[in-house]
C-alpha cells in the first residue's frame, strides 16, 4: 500500500500505543510482585498484582504515553477523514455526478 493511505500508519500507531500500555502493566505487575517478596509475602497472588497493576497503569499510561496517544488519535482522525471522502466520492459517482 502507498504511504498516502492512512490505514497502515494508523495500525502501526495504535498498535505501538497498545503495546506500550500493556508493557507498562506488565512492568507494574512485576514491581508489585517483587515488592511483595521484599516485604515477606512469598505467596502473593499474581491475579491481585495484575489487578493492582491495571488500576495503576490506567492513569500512568495516559500521562506517560501522551505523545503516543496523540499520534494514534491523529492517525485515527486521518483514517476517518479519508473514509469520509471516499464515501462522498462513491455516493457522488452512484448519483451520476462527475467528481
Amino acid at each position: 500500500m502507498s504511504e498516502s493511505r492512512p490505514g497502515p500508519r494508523m495500525v502501526r500507531d495504535v498498535g505501538a500505543y497498545m503495546l506500550a500500555r500493556l508493557a507498562l502493566a506488565a512492568v507494574l505487575t512485576g514491581v508489585i510482585v517483587g515488592a511483595g517478596h521484599l516485604v515477606g509475602l512469598r505467596e502473593f497472588p499474581v491475579v491481585v498484582a495484575v489487578l493492582f497493576a491495571l488500576v495503576l497503569a490506567l492513569p500512568l499510561g495516559i500521562w506517560i504515553f501522551a505523545p503516543l496517544r496523540r499520534r494514534a488519535t491523529a492517525s485515527i482522525a486521518a483514517f476517518d477523514e479519508r473514509r469520509r471522502l471516499d464515501k462522498e466520492t462513491l455516493q457522488a459517482r452512484l448519483r451520476g455526478e462527475d467528481g
